[in-house]
């Protein structure tokens, strides 16, 4: 759990130095590579779920993490002090919006996501990174 930790913080601290060294702006940093990094637990505990036949914890993993990253911890930023979104698009906020209301028909259909399913949001995120590096 600590190599976790401690990996997740230098993949997140080593790449947001090589973005800022190569101009990318601190939204795009945070959307991309401190999302990926902070999201490396549960990459972790959802495969392991998954491949130990635990699909419900894999799923509530990944729905409870979000459920508690935008109500807990925005929540918890803003209170603290005002949050800026000024390097957040329309876009950003839209794919999310979107891909939320894509996720619950396919979690809806016999309460299994199948594997094509998953290769599709993949497919999106890639796209959704190609959108954000042509911008």
């Amino acid at each position: 759990m600590g190599l976790l930790v401690l990996g997740s913080r230098l993949l997140v601290s080593s790449a947001s130095d090589i973005a800022r060294a190569l101009k990318i702006s601190e939204g795009v940093i945070g959307l991309t590579i401190v999302a990926a990094g902070t999201s490396m637990p549960e990459v972790a505990t959802s495969l392991t779920a998954a491949f130990r036949k635990h699909s419900d914890i894999a799923v509530g993993n990944v729905i409870g993490s979000n459920i508690f990253n935008i109500l807990g911890i925005l929540g918890l930023g803003a209170l603290l002090r005002p949050l800026s979104t000024v390097e957040i698009s329309t876009t950003d906020l839209g794919m999310m919006g979107a891909l939320t209301v894509v996720v619950v028909p396919l979690l809806w259909t016999r309460r299994q996501l199948q594997r094509w399913e998953g290769a599709l949001l993949v497919i999106g995120y890639v796209a959704y990174l190609f959108v954000l590096v042509l911008q």
